[in-house]
């Protein structure tokens, strides 16, 4: 198992500040039944253990920063062991599998049924990850055109449920043909959406300042959905890959774990009440 996944996904590939590869179990221990997520929480710990999945694939690190203790008086330290007493492995393919090609942002654009795929940002040459179509981000051509405000419906209905939904920046009747995208956080790749003169770009953790320069200078329209539904996309890739190349019984793991679970828009101007003299 780990070394079809790290066939598919070279851990030579990943940022190096990522934490990427097998966390926890025996390389040559046996698997039979997978679960896919997108986050490591308790939440997705217990759907593990109560699927009696021999490894857990997660695209976010566990342990991206360094601790002290796993001690399981701490958040981690928690999950950790509960995972060792279960015997559970944990494997994490992160910006590997971002740069991949196809990876976690063809899954994105294939919701939006995107044609003509090319990277939004290349890695640079001599690095392990760079050609064959390598990258972060995809660009492609819609369907057919839409106005952001259309683009926008479409995205929610596309996209994985969440209470976050979809907001975007910009002309609500712009005509959008070519869409970039990009799963998980997206705004340090604005100055490549706008380089690549596509009409809108879709990804999220989008913040105030950058969406608002961005858009002030020129850069194309922006789609902010939230982190959890621009990756959850790969999942259905992913383990379909491990079924195919290795025969086992693969999960996705469909519980929302994004954080924001509560959302409220202003009521319309026709719903409020008038103003009442004294």
């Amino acid at each position: 198992m780990v070394a079809e996944l790290e066939r598919r996904y070279p851990p030579a590939w990943a940022e190096e500040w990522d934490r990427v590869g097998l966390v926890l179990g025996e390389p040559g221990g046996p698997v039979r039944r997978v679960l896919c997520v997108v986050d490591v929480v308790p939440e997705t710990v217990a759907e593990a253990v109560d699927a009696g999945v021999d490894m857990i694939v997660a695209h976010h690190p566990l342990l991206l920063r360094g601790v002290s203790s796993v001690a399981p008086t701490t958040y981690k330290g928690r999950i950790i062991h509960r995972l060792i007493k279960a015997d559970i492995a944990l494997y994490v393919a992160h910006t590997n599998a971002d740069v991949a090609e196809p990876g976690v942002s063809d899954a994105l654009a294939a919701r939006f049924g995107l044609t003509g795929l090319r990277p939004l940002h290349r890695p640079a040459p001599g690095s392990p990850a760079h050609g064959d179509g390598r990258g972060i981000g995809r660009i492609g051509e819609l369907p057919e055109p839409m106005t952001l405000a259309e683009l926008t419906r479409h995205a929610a209905a596309v996209l994985p449920a969440t209470a976050w939904g979809v907001r975007a920046a910009g002309d609500p009747g712009r005509i959008v043909r070519t869409l970039a995208v990009s799963g998980g956080s997206g705004d340090s790749f604005l100055g490549d959406a706008t380089a690549a003169g596509v009409d809108a770009f879709l990804t999220a953790d989008l913040r105030h300042h950058p969406a608002g320069e961005h858009l002030a200078t020129g850069g194309p329209a922006l789609l902010d959905a939230a982190h959890w539904a621009t990756e959850r996309p790969w999942l259905d890739d992913l383990a379909a890959l491990l079924r195919e190349t290795t025969g086992v019984e693969t999960l996705v793991s469909d519980l929302d774990t994004d954080p924001w679970t509560v959302h409220a828009a202003p009521p319309a101007a026709d719903d409020k009440e008038p103003d009442r003299e004294g």
